[in-house]
C-alpha cells in the first residue's frame, strides 16, 4: 500500500480564515484510490517551517508527499523555494515551465482583448528547484511540480481547490490507480436504542473477529432523536474479498447489538 502525506500551507489556514477542503478532498481521494494518508500537516507562509516540515516528512519516507498551496506570484508565495532548502536544491529559471506560463497568458490575452506581459511576478511561477519536472496547470496559470528525493516522490500543487482537483485528476490520480494493490471499501450503519459506551465493547470483539475492518461510532443528533453513525471500512486485495468480509461483518455486528437490545438500520 502507497503512503502519502498531505501538507497544506498557507497562514489563512492557520487563522482559521477558511476551511482546509483541499487536504480533505485529498484525502478522501487518495483512499478511495487505495492509498493510506498517514499525516496531514498544515504550516504557513514561512520558509523555514515549509522546508523544515518537508524535511520532517521525508524522513518517515512516505511514498509521496503532497503540498497544496504557495505557488502563485506573490512575495508570500514560497513553497518551491522551501522545498528547495530541505533539498538543498538551487531554485532556477526552468524553461518548460516557463513556455507553459507564456502560453497560458498568451491564450488568457486573446480570450480577454487585453495585453498579459510576463512580469517578473508572472515569471517568479517558473522559478522551480533545480531537477524538477513542471506539470500543466488546465485551469490556472502556476504550473504544478514534480520532484524525487530519495524513495519520496514530492507533488506540489496550487491551493485555488479547482485548479489543485483538475491536477490531482487528471495526472496524479492516474498514477496512484496504476500503482496501488489495494482496494478500498466502506458501509455504513445506523444503531438506536443502545449507548455509545454500550456499543464500545462489541465494537472491540468485531474488530477481534475481522481484524482487517476499521469500524468508528459517531453520535448524532437528528430530528430530536439520538442514534450512532457506524462507519466500517477495509483494504484488501480484492473488491470481492472486500464485499465479502463487509457482509460478514456486518451480519454479525447486526446480531450482536440485537442481542444486547440495539436496533440496526442500513
Amino acid at each position: 500500500m502507497f503512503t502519502v502525506e498531505i501538507l497544506s500551507i498557507g497562514n489563512e489556514l492557520l487563522i482559521g480564515k477558511i476551511a482546509n477542503t483541499n487536504a480533505q478532498y485529498l484525502a478522501r481521494r487518495i483512499t478511495e484510490l487505495g492509498g493510506k494518508v498517514t499525516r496531514i500537516i498544515v504550516v504557513g507562509d514561512d520558509l523555514d517551517e515549509i522546508a523544515s516540515a518537508i524535511r520532517e516528512s521525508l524522513r518517515r519516507s512516505p511514498s509521496f508527499i503532497i503540498t497544496t498551496g504557495g505557488l502563485g506570484p506573490t512575495f508570500d508565495d514560497m513553497t518551491l523555494a522551501g522545498i528547495g532548502k530541505a533539498l538543498g536544491l538551487d531554485i532556477v529559471l526552468n524553461e518548460e515551465a516557463l513556455r507553459m506560463i507564456r502560453e497560458r497568458y498568451e491564450a488568457l490575452s486573446k480570450e480577454r482583448g487585453t495585453i498579459f506581459e510576463l512580469t517578473p511576478a508572472r515569471v517568479k511561477m517558473a522559478m522551480l528547484p533545480k531537477n524538477a519536472e513542471p506539470i500543466r496547470n488546465p485551469t490556472g496559470t502556476a504550473p504544478a511540480v514534480r520532484l524525487k528525493a530519495d524513495s519520496t516522490v514530492i507533488y506540489a500543487l496550487p491551493g485555488v481547490p479547482s485548479e489543485m482537483k483538475a491536477i490531482f485528476e487528471e495526472y496524479i490520480a492516474p498514477v496512484f490507480a496504476k500503482i496501488s494493490d489495494r482496494v478500498f471499501l466502506e458501509r455504513y450503519l445506523f444503531i438506536e436504542g443502545m449507548p455509545e459506551s454500550s456499543l464500545a465493547p462489541i465494537l472491540e470483539e468485531t474488530m477481534a473477529a475481522y481484524s482487517c475492518i476499521y469500524l468508528k461510532s459517531h453520535p448524532r443528533m437528528e430530528e430530536g432523536r439520538s442514534h450512532i453513525e457506524l462507519h466500517i471500512t477495509i483494504y484488501s486485495e480484492s473488491k470481492e474479498k472486500a464485499e465479502s468480509i463487509l457482509s460478514s461483518a456486518v451480519e454479525y455486528l447486526k446480531k450482536a447489538v440485537e442481542k444486547k437490545g440495539g436496533v440496526v438500520f442500513e
